[in-house]
């Protein structure tokens, strides 16, 4: 899954981004309301997990405002409130499900598993030049050809596939495809864009991971 949380508790959202990512989901974060009501717009997110009280909003306002603008992005709300009331001021506001703090990992990844099932999920499988990211069997497709990914190469694709043609950093690929506390090899950013592009010329593709010296990498159509 690409799951959106917000929350402005660091500690907290430090915990479940890396988290979700050691599920094998790509997952961004962020700590106002503003900011995930700019990436909603951009980015196709299977879930989103919105906390009840940002610095700028709270969470059942800018609920509202994605429903009123059409976007029906599953979303599970975290709040330190439990009572009846205010349940039901989240549901009503467009919340999908409640998640009352302290919570169980596990129970999260659970309700939210169990949110995109109902939705559907966002099985829109992006196309860049000559080749599909298959969200479904998490490949990559030319043609009749398929190139299999595991959940590192999957969550590094969906990255470079959702913004084609866009200069991507190796932190922000790292922060999105790892999580900011990773603490294995410095240079796992340059081998996983090795072996995305070996799959790619396996493929016989045009499509291909430019470098952009000292900046980063994009993905595009033809080299």
């Amino acid at each position: 899954m690409k799951l959106l949380v917000v929350e402005d508790e660091a500690k907290l959202s430090r915990m479940l981004q890396r988290g979700l990512t050691e599920e094998g989901h790509q997952v961004d974060v962020c700590a106002t309301g503003e900011d995930a009501f700019e990436r909603l717009a951009q980015v196709p997110y299977d879930a989103v997990v919105l906390d009840w009280s940002l610095p700028d909003a709270d969470g059942p306002t800018l609920l509202r405002r994605w429903r009123e603008r059409g976007d029906a992005v599953p979303v599970l709300m975290l709040t330190a409130r439990g009572t009846t009331g205010e349940k039901v001021a989240g549901l009503r506001a467009g919340a999908d499900d409640y998640l009352v703090k302290p919570f169980d990992f596990d129970e999260l990844l659970a309700r939210l598993e169990a949110l995109v099932r109902r939705s559907g999920g966002r099985q829109s499988a992006p196309v860049v030049g000559d080749v599909t990211l298959d969200p479904r069997k998490r490949c990559l497709r030319r043609g009749a050809e398929e190139a299999g990914l595991t959940s590192r190469e999957y969550a590094l694709a969906l990255e470079f596939f959702t913004h084609p043609g866009e200069v991507l950093s190796r932190t922000r690929l790292m922060s999105s495809v790892w999580g900011l506390d990773f603490d294995g090899q410095p240079n796992v950013v340059e081998v996983y864009v090795g072996y995305l592009r070996t799959k790619l010329q396996g493929l016989g593709a045009a499509t291909t991971v430019q470098t952009v010296r000292g900046v980063g990498y994009r993905l595009v159509g033809a080299p």
